[in-house]
């Protein structure tokens, strides 16, 4: 992978969705990356692998799922909600081991890498507030009409999924095709993801990143 845009042929990909490995986590290599449906998961004791899996997760903004419970519970918690206030404590949280996941794949190499694309208006974060607490949070990276979502976390109750409920209205009222769950699971299907071919996804992808939107900092 001598150059940014240097990635083989999405047809080159493994059985379990391996593009390539090595390279570097510099703007223009993670942003050629994403725009490609391209992203780097790795531990800290492995060299950079890129992934495109297939099928894909993905979520349409108009199709979170907020049940009744859930509704109930934001309203009850409280919680206020912000934009691109608190990056680098919600990517941070998002590293920091719990018991649900007592190792973490966010290396403070990708810390800097995507708090560096954060200064540069492509990496965005959801802040979820209980009071002066924060409480939980997301963060990811958003190229013309695409969100490529990374992490989420919880310090309180449902906050995680409050900050989902929140970016997916946000984008929905803004014109965002999708957002990229990258990897399914049980509890993002039942917040109204769905599985796509890799082929369809990276059409959406090519169409969704086409609609340029100057990079910068969310409203708050």
């Amino acid at each position: 992978m001598a150059e940014a845009d240097d990635f083989p042929d999405i047809s080159e990909v493994s059985e379990y969705g391996l593009l390539a490995i090595g390279g570097d986590l510099s703007p223009r290599r993670l942003l050629s990356a994403y725009s490609k449906g391209v992203f780097p998961w790795y531990n800290e004791d492995q060299p950079i692998l890129w992934w495109s899996p297939d099928p894909r997760c993905v979520l349409a903004p108009g199709r979170f799922h907020c049940s009744r419970s859930l509704a109930k519970s934001i309203r009850s918690q409280g919680f206020r909600f912000t934009l691109d206030s608190a990056f680098e404590r919600v990517i941070r949280a998002c590293a920091a081991p719990s018991r649900a996941r007592p190792e973490t794949w966010i290396s403070e190499d990708m810390i800097t890498a995507y708090t560096r694309l954060h200064q540069l208006g492509f990496a965005h974060s959801v802040e979820v507030w209980k009071g002066d607490c924060l409480a939980g949070g997301l963060y990811g990276v958003a190229i013309g009409r695409m969100f490529f979502g990374e992490s989420m976390f919880s310090a309180v109750t449902d906050a995680s999924k409050a900050a989902l409920n929140f970016l997916a209205a946000m984008l929905d009222e803004t014109g965002y095709h999708l957002i990229d769950c990258q990897v399914t699971s049980d509890h993002l299907l039942g917040l109204g993801a769905e599985e796509i071919p890799r082929s369809e996804f990276i059409a959406r992808l090519e169409r969704a990143c086409g609609r340029q939107i100057r990079p910068g900092k969310w409203p708050a």
